[in-house]
């Protein structure tokens, strides 16, 4: 199978590059200054072993391919608000022996939240979803890393909206090969969930910076329980935190790496590489949304969302609310929504 990584950034990059260091197939595919800095110099790859240096092809979009194999495997890895144009543009995308990229082709959604491979599903007619346990950076152009050791991540797979398949199983096995655990599980979407939970606090590290203070801390137990009374109202089902202690265990432990301090998770490098955007929409905005549907108020998850928006909108830097002012305006919406 050859692996085409649709968004070779935090999570696409570490996951083409180590597939690649295993030996197997693949192809990048990247925009702007990323694609002329992995098309001219290749992927530099850092993790706890050194800094691997990785040539594969790259392409800014399906055009740069021509046909697409019939033993393609696509990786959405793109950000969720990115989905849309990306399937636009590779769903259409013709396949040697007749069809299309969206008619034929096995599509991985490799992202946060649940939104991507919904979106997906209305194009393509294989979707398979992926709980993404990744801890990596992008905010330099041709470089990712990933901290994590002896396992660079878990990535639990399996078919959307449920269910399992031998091509699951196969893909399961080259990651395997390639320093990630994946278990292949029916119920994927039960751990998307679980890391939803967790997500949430990306955009509050995102406004304040890292969420190590006692206020921030307890800013993010509010924002989690109401995600968490979210999900129990429309009766969606998430992996508990015993259960996934459970499985990673020590497995992926962050370590430092020379030259590539982790300064904060997606939405942090999103702000920090100036994007114009950010994820939140589809993190905390998924609370919001189920909150509306299901009668469950949302203020702090709402807070959040329009503070990430705005801070990516007005291209502000990471970390420039005082968790003070940010605790403040959650009390206030809190006590507005009541």
């Amino acid at each position: 199978m050859r692996y085409v990584i649709i968004g070779a950034g935090a999570v696409g990059g570490v996951i083409g590059g180590r597939l690649a260091d295993a030996g197997r197939d693949g192809v990048l595919v990247a925009r702007g200054a990323h694609f002329e800095a992995l098309r001219d110099h290749g992927l530099r790859l850092r993790v706890p072993e050194g800094e691997l240096s990785l040539r594969l092809p790259v392409v800014d979009g399906p055009a740069g391919l021509g046909e697409l194999r019939p033993d393609d495997v696509l990786v959405l890895a793109v950000k969720t608000q990115d989905s849309v144009a990306a399937l636009q543009s590779w769903g259409p995308a013709p396949v040697q022996g007749g069809g299309t990229a969206a008619e034929r082709l096995p599509l991985v959604c490799a992202q946060n939240g649940v939104e991507g491979q919904r979106l997906a599903l209305r194009l393509f007619r294989r979707v398979y979803g992926v709980c993404v346990w990744l801890p990596s950076t992008y905010v330099e152009p041709g470089v990712v890393s990933a901290a994590g050791s002896p396992l660079t991540g878990i990535l639990h797979l399996g078919r959307h909206p449920h269910g399992t398949d031998e091509t699951a199983r196969l893909i399961a096995a080259d990651l395997e090969k390639s320093h990630f655990e994946a278990p292949v599980v029916a119920d994927v979407a039960r751990w998307q969930y679980a890391k939803l939970l967790s997500n949430l606090g990306n955009a509050l590290e995102a406004v304040t910076g890292p969420v190590d203070s006692e206020e921030a801390t307890a800013l993010f137990r509010r924002v989690r329980a109401e995600g968490v009374a979210v999900l129990d109202a429309a009766g969606i089902a998430y992996a508990s935190a015993e259960e996934q202690q459970a499985v990673r265990g020590d497995k992926v432990t962050l370590v430092p790496l020379d030259g590539a301090p982790r300064g904060g998770g997606s939405s942090w490098q999103s702000l920090t590489r100036g994007t114009g955007t950010i994820e939140a929409d589809y993190l905390n905005g998924e609370i919001a949304l189920l909150g509306r549907l299901h009668g469950v108020p949302t203020p702090l998850n709402e807070l959040l969302q329009h503070l990430a928006d705005s801070f990516a909108r007005e291209r502000r830097a990471p970390g420039s609310m005082p968790v003070a002012e940010l605790v403040r305006l959650a009390d206030e919406a809190v006590v507005n929504t009541g």
